[in-house]
């Protein structure tokens, strides 16, 4: 098909917006899917996507479209919202070129609208904005829109009036798309350019690659390079998605689709990477992705019905088809083997972690999770800065000149009575106030300048429920801040246990490590010998609960007669139990370590 006739545009808004609906319609409008075939949600094919109702995974899919008696192909791909998963959104954007910019009538511009308005103005991508759920009867789509233009500068005019659950308006929407989006530039006739987008691990077809062509073309038996991990390998099958992969005989400039040639080793495979014909390649490699930095840490360990290596096998597995999500291997005392895995939030661990118990079915035990930090050093070489990610690997508190923490800038949506309470909610986490702006009499954007650790928790829940559930928030990483931080360490039995220390600002320390072993003398079972449960500051004991030994009753067989007879047998078991408390090592219970860390989320 010629590039003319050919339009590339993901679907980006705020979460719960109604972008996989929309999505829904144009599929169906356009006849890519039956009336049988149907279903809500329809391109949210995981199983978790459906439960919670969200998108996780950016989908693809050709749609075929009639206008004015030509034939257009529109290669569509449905984007996350939540905050977490922005990275996908950032690479679904390098593989478009315009973007439908959606807006729910009933909440009007929410913080992700604005961080993906953005993200596609960044991109230089042309814009359709939409203003979807009009048929609602609290829909507002003249202040909404008044809201577009105070905050995005978007002209009312422009804005496309829809329901996406109706249907109402939705062919205005590809008429849009085929008059205001630009077709794809490109050369059919240079050598090939393939951007990497996405990849799947199949058990029986090993790596498939979701790629756009954005110059020349390919087919079956192409023998192909990519140049930035220098594997060859020979082209099996090339495809599209409709939206189930269906194979073509081949893929030219300007389309999306995917490749198979039986790659069988994921760390052949580099999301951004560049594709292009081994014995006709291209000079020049596409700009690629920026290398998502992670926010969260947390160590995931296998339970004791897992093994190891099965665990291994899924997280990498897992980690081709999420290139946002890191992992290295990693060794505690308390849990064994294990791996320190990175995540662009808590949403996105959580989602991580369901997948690896459902796809891989593997079972992991997962510890606090914790932000990156920088810590600046004193060595006999000179000042030196390094970057922790686990309180494990903190320096010798003797070493530390300076302790940073990382800064977000905060940007929160909420109704305007409600800037008191969230005002007095930032102030309490540590936030740094920046300013105000007003979207409407009724709604305003609050700034701030935050600590992530003081985000990453429970501050969303706080939100919600401070704002009665109109409140949203989205943030970006400013950098590092010195800071007044402390590692706060748990002894079970006088020996410190990595997977419960944790760096927290020294203000609020001692009562977190109160409020550990607490849980922990509740969780851990009662030993022959009393088991102290302590949390300290550097070399300061500043919390201590125990748990008391185990009464035997030796004197139970004595019936009366000489009391020195009962003296001997008390004496001889405080002496075993002396022993017991110099020589017997404390068992941590699974219950213990998912009871602390679910007190911390």
């Amino acid at each position: 098909m010629s590039l003319e006739n050919i339009r590339n545009f993901c679907i980006i808004a705020h979460i719960d917006h109604g972008k996989s609906t929309l999505a829904d319609r144009l599929l169906e409008l356009t006849g890519t899917i039956t009336q049988r075939e149907f279903r809500e949600q329809f391109l949210d094919d995981n199983e978790i996507e459906r439960e919670r109702g969200i998108t996780i995974k950016a989908k693809a899919v050709v749609l075929k479209y009639q206008y004015q008696g030509q034939s257009y192909m529109l290669n569509l791909i449905d984007t996350p919202g939540h905050v977490d998963f922005s990275y996908e959104v950032l690479r679904s954007l390098k593989a478009c070129d315009g973007v439908l910019l959606l807006v729910d009538a009933t909440q009007g511009v929410q913080a992700q609208t604005v961080a993906n308005a953005l993200l596609a103005e960044e991109s230089k991508l042309k814009v359709i904005p939409i203003v979807n759920k009009i048929d609602l009867p609290t829909a507002r789509p003249v202040e909404v829109m008044a809201e577009m233009e105070n905050t995005l500068a978007i002209d009312p005019e422009e804005v496309i009036e829809v329901s996406a659950k109706s249907g109402l308006n939705a062919d205005k929407v590809l008429e849009a798309i085929v008059k205001h989006i630009p077709p794809p530039e490109g050369d059919p006739e240079q050598p090939l350019q393939g951007l990497i987008f996405d990849s799947v691990y199949n058990d029986y077809r090993g790596v498939i690659i979701y790629l756009r062509v954005v110059n020349g073309s390919l087919k079956r038996d192409d023998e192909v390079v990519m140049m930035n991990t220098k594997r060859v390998f020979k082209v099996e099958e090339v495809g599209k998605f409709n939206p189930r992969m269906f194979s073509t005989k081949k893929l030219e400039a300007g389309e999306v689709g995917y490749v198979v040639g039986g790659i069988k080793n994921i760390r052949d495979i580099k999301i951004g990477d560049t594709l292009t014909l081994a014995d006709r390649p291209t000079k020049k490699a596409l700009p690629g992705y920026h290398e998502p930095l992670p926010m969260v840490y947390c160590g995931f360990y296998p339970t004791r019905d897992t093994d190891f290596k099965e665990v291994k096998k899924s997280i990498e597995r897992l980690s081709l088809n999420d290139s946002s999500f890191s992992f290295e291997p990693e060794n505690s005392e308390a849990l064994g083997f294990g791996f320190r895995c990175g995540f662009l939030g808590l949403l996105h661990m959580e989602i991580v972690q369901e997948r690896l118990e459902r796809e891989e079915e593997v079972s992991v035990i997962q510890t606090a999770p914790t932000v990156t930090y920088e810590v600046l050093i004193k060595e006999p070489s000179g000042m030196k800065t390094i970057r922790i990610d686990n309180p494990a690997k903190l320096p010798d508190e003797a070493k530390i000149v300076e302790f940073r923490e990382p800064v977000v800038r905060l940007s929160l949506i909420m109704r305007a009575e409600s800037i008191g309470p969230i005002m007095q909610l930032c102030t309490n986490r540590r936030g740094i106030f920046i300013r105000t702006e007003y979207l409407s009499p009724q709604r305003v954007i609050l700034t701030y300048d935050m600590p992530l650790a003081e985000i990453i928790y429970d501050f969303y829940d706080k939100l919600k429920s401070v704002t009665r559930g109109y409140g949203t928030m989205d943030y970006a990483l400013m950098g590092y801040r010195a800071s007044d931080l402390v590692k706060l360490r748990i002894l079970v039995g006088g020996v410190e246990v990595d997977a419960f220390s944790t760096i927290s600002h020294r203000d609020g320390a001692e009562s977190k490590g109160r409020e550990i072993i607490k849980v922990l003398r509740k969780e851990i079972p009662r030993h022959l010998f009393q088991v102290a449960l302590q949390a300290s500051i550097g070399k300061r004991i500043v919390a201590r609960e125990s748990i008391k030994a185990l009464a035997k009753n030796v004197t139970g067989k004595c019936y009366g007669g000489d009391i020195t007879r009962k003296r001997k047998l008390w004496d001889k078991q405080k002496e075993g139990k002396k022993k017991m408390k110099n020589i017997g090592r404390v068992e941590i219970p699974q219950e213990a370590f998912l009871a602390v860390l679910g007190r911390r989320e």
